[in-house]
Formats: structure tokens, sequence, C-alpha cells
């Protein structure tokens, strides 16, 4: 298989391994590939996790132990998850959001590493797309009312008219 151009890259102070295998319990076709070690001299204690490399949904994904330096995840970078039904959007959200993460609106979240997500059924784009600009915007102001993404929801308002 060839060798993805450009990986996402994703700086934790010192969660990447704990943080890959949660990812990676999530989806399909996703698996921690390589756990880095630092080796004697370098900037952690030697042995211990540096850099993490792995596959979310087969995209790959390297996390970095790179300490505590005051950076921190934001909204302006967020992993976006096409979702097949409401199950799936059900799923994700209570995985994602739990032990600590955060409830965004419009299907926007946080995980408990800080990280955003957006958790997007399929059916949402397609709505939004369609010819029928007016059933587009009742789909769209029915998702500003909401926070985890409701698919019956979304299809009562593109509907309504």
């Amino acid at each position: 298989m060839a060798q993805q151009k450009i990986t996402t890259f994703l700086w934790f102070a010192e969660e990447a391994e704990e943080a890959a295998a949660f990812y990676t319990s999530l989806f399909a076709d996703s698996e921690v590939t390589k756990v880095y070690r630092q080796p004697a001299g370098g900037p952690a204690e030697e042995g211990s996790v540096m850099l993490v490399s792995f596959r979310l949904a087969g995209q790959e994904y390297l996390a970095l132990n790179g300490g505590r330096q005051g950076f921190t995840f934001n909204e302006s970078i967020s992993l976006s998850v096409d979702c097949e039904d409401q199950a799936e959007v059900d799923r994700l959200w209570s995985a994602l959001t739990a032990d600590g993460g955060e409830e965004g609106v419009c299907g926007w979240l946080k995980d408990r590493y800080g990280l955003s997500w957006q958790i997007v059924p399929r059916r949402l784009p397609e709505m939004l797309a369609d010819p029928d600009r007016e059933a587009a915007s009742r789909a769209m102001t029915a998702m500003t009312g909401m926070r985890k993404l409701d698919v019956a929801g979304l299809e009562a308002a593109f509907h309504a008219g």
C-alpha cells in the first residue's frame, strides 16, 4: 500500500498512546500501527512513548507526546465523521463525550483530550445540497438548534414545507 502523502499530526502532552488506543477502538479499519519510544539522551525518559502511528477508518495519523508546552487543541481544527445513520451518530457521540468530553452545537463536540469532532449523519449534507433551497434552509435551521444531530428531526424540518 502506498504511503499517505499528508498525515494529520496531533500533539498531546502525554496521552498519545492512550488517545490512539481509544480512537482506534471506535472505528472499523483502525489500529495502532507503531509505537516509537524515546531514545537515550532524548528530551523525555528513555523508553517512554514518544510518537504513536495509527490508522482511523483507513486514514493515517501520528500522535506525539510533546510535553506540556501550553499547546491545546481548539475548534479551528476538527475531525469530521461521516455517519451512516442515527445509531452511528449516537454511538460515537456517547463514546467521544464520555469521561470529560464536552457537547458542542450543530454536531460538534470535544473529546476527553480536547480534540474537536463533527459527528455528521450522511443525510445532512444531502439535505443541505438539495435543489429545494427552502427545504435545505429548514434543515439548516433545525441543525443550528441541535447539539447531537438528530436525523429524524432534520428530516422532519426538511419535509415540513
